[in-house]
Parts: structure tokens; C-alpha cells; sequence
């Protein structure tokens, strides 16, 4: 299949075609990108012999702070990086055609939440801000312009104006999505609770050393009992990948259709194993294109029958990073 071809079956509606496509992404891949190809021919990897996602190599997530994970050779449109701790080798994604990307976060924030028009859509996420090259921040930004919303915008330190914004919008009834890190939603809702009745949080994780580390449950519960909503949002994202997953509550994440997750024994990084177990994530995401498709990350976790997933930590010996910092 040709590669433009691939990118539109990629974005297709519905994932009944999801394995045959990860097939085709997976031949394009190992053809076209030099690190991927040498890992798998290194594990030994026989590609006469892939036939589905099982067998399919995921590429370990830390080669992205140590190489130039790309397929094809490209000048890239724009860069991002992870955060980390002070001293840390942070990883850095190249994305070929940054239009991938939009097309990708808006077409899953279509699928989970609707278009970003019906919505005033405020971010708090100060140290993504800070720092710059977070794809967090540049999805945050694209869809903050789709809302076309006046009040729509980042907020990095001025609680007391997003306080403010958010009460002259809850006044008017006005659907609005408040997206934070998850240190600087529970220092807002300490100096501001307030009821919230036209307001979707969603955090994003991230703790970053600014407080004592919280369970998920005791963050959610927090940001519910100060808000005074049902329930706490999640986006499950990172650096190496131009896919996003969402939970509407309960740590319960749902991928869009050309996102799949499974997961890997923890001291075999060749196994897959099914249920809902605990183990590590593989996280296959087709829309990745120009890099690699197929990461091991270091998050455990377990998967559900019906696709979904919860994050339950990190490996041992693994490093912190930034949208996983939230100890779970």
C-alpha cells in the first residue's frame, strides 16, 4: 500500500481493518526506519514469519533519547521533548508533517468529547509551558484556536484570573474543559474551590517533585470534593507517540481506533500476554507513522477486554517522566 494511501486508511472510521493496517505500517517501518530495522533483526525478529500484532517487535521507548527513531529521511516539521528531572537525557520525537499530528488529537478529541468548538477550552500546564518542544502544549494550543472560544487560552501563574474565568463561564452556562497538570490543579483547587457545573477537569498527570506524591484515587478524590463534580478526566499521552487515550473516570482509558494497547511480560520484553493482568504497556499507535508505531514503554498497567486500560505505575529502575509523574 502506498504510504499516502496508508495515511488516510489509517484514519478510516472504525478498527475492523486495525491488524491488517498495523501489518502495512509495520512492513513500511522496518523498511524505511534504520533503528527500528537493526533492534528487530537483533532480537531476532523474522518478518516472513509476523502475522498480526503479537507478533509485531515494539521498540523499547527509551532508544528515542538515544537515537533518531524516524522513518524515511525528512527535515521535520517540528520537534518535541519530553520533560524530566534536572540532569535527565530527555527524549526527543521528530514528526515529519506536524499535519499527522493535528489530524490524529483532533479527530480522537472529536470521537471522546465532540468538536473543540462547543467548548471554552483553558489550560493550566505551567511547566510544559515553560520549558517549550511539548507536544501536550502544542495540542493544547491547536485545540484552544479550534474552540474559537474569546476566553479560550493558557494560563501559566495568575490562579486568580483563571478563578475568575471560570466563574463568569460557569454564570453563562458555558461547556468549558479546564486541561492541567495534575500539581497545579490541586494548588488552584486548594486556593479556589468552587462548584463546577458546566466544567470538564481533566488532568494529565505529573506531580514534577512539587508535592507529596498522590495515588490517582487521592488526586481524583481531592479535585472532586473541591470542585464539587462527578468525576476527574484523563489524558494518557507522551513525547514518542501522536496519539492520545482518554478516561472519563474511574483510571479507565479508551484509545481511539487506530490506538491499540497491550501488554508484555515485565522481565520478558518479547512476550504478549492478554487479560487483565497486571504487566507492561505496548502501546501500537498507527498514526505514528514516520517514526515508529510500536513502543515498549516502561508504564505497568493492566488491559480489558473491551480495549481499555489502566496505568498502575512504572517499572522498577525506570525513569521519571514527564506526563507519568503522577505516582499511581
Amino acid at each position: 500500500m502506498e504510504v499516502e494511501v496508508l495515511r488516510d486508511a489509517i484514519f478510516a472510521d472504525g478498527a475492523a481493518g486495525f491488524e491488517s493496517l498495523a501489518m502495512e505500517v509495520f512492513l513500511f517501518q522496518y523498511q524505511q526506519n534504520r533503528i527500528y530495522r537493526n533492534y528487530a533483526d537483533a532480537i531476532g525478529c523474522k518478518v516472513s514469519e509476523v502475522a498480526g500484532l503479537s507478533d509485531i517487535p515494539f521498540l523499547p521507548i527509551r532508544f528515542f533519547k538515544t537515537h533518531t527513531v524516524a522513518a524515511t529521511s525528512f527535515e521535520p516539521d517540528v520537534f518535541f521533548e519530553s520533560s524530566g528531572t534536572t540532569g535527565a537525557v530527555n527524549s526527543r520525537h521528530l514528526v515529519k508533517d506536524a499535519g499527522l499530528y493535528v489530524r490524529s488529537f483532533t479527530k480522537a478529541f472529536e470521537l471522546f468529547y465532540g468538536s473543540a468548538q462547543d467548548y471554552c477550552i483553558l489550560g493550566l500546564l505551567p511547566s510544559y509551558l515553560e520549558r517549550g518542544h511539548s507536544s501536550l502544549v502544542f495540542m493544547v494550543d491547536q485545540l484552544i484556536r479550534d474552540s474559537r472560544h474569546p476566553r479560550s487560552g493558557f494560563y501559566l501563574h495568575d490562579f486568580n484570573a483563571l478563578a475568575q474565568t471560570l466563574k463568569a463561564l460557569e454564570k453563562s452556562g458555558q461547556k468549558t474543559l479546564l486541561i492541567g497538570v495534575t500539581y497545579a490543579l490541586i494548588d488552584f483547587s486548594e486556593q479556589f474551590p468552587m462548584p463546577l457545573q458546566h466544567t470538564t477537569i481533566m488532568e494529565t498527570g505529573g506531580m514534577k517533585g512539587r508535592r507529596r506524591e498522590l495515588i490517582r484515587d487521592e488526586v481524583h478524590d481531592l479535585l472532586k470534593q473541591r470542585f464539587e463534580v462527578p468525576v476527574i478526566h484523563s489524558e494518557y499521552g507522551m513525547t514518542e507517540l501522536l496519539s492520545q487515550a482518554y478516561s472519563k473516570g474511574a483510571g479507565r482509558f479508551f484509545t481511539p481506533p487506530w490506538m491499540r494497547v497491550v501488554l508484555r511480560e515485565e522481565d520478558d520484553p518479547l512476550s504478549v500476554i492478554t487479560g487483565p493482568e497486571r504487566g507492561v504497556l505496548n502501546i501500537a499507535d498507527l498514526a505514528n507513522l514516520y517514526s515508529c508505531s510500536f513502543i515498549a514503554t516502561d508504564d505497568l498497567g493492566a488491559v480489558y477486554p473491551d480495549g481499555s486500560f489502566e496505568v498502575l505505575g512504572r517499572r522498577d529502575n525506570s525513569d521519571i517522566r514527564g506526563c507519568s509523574l503522577l505516582a499511581l
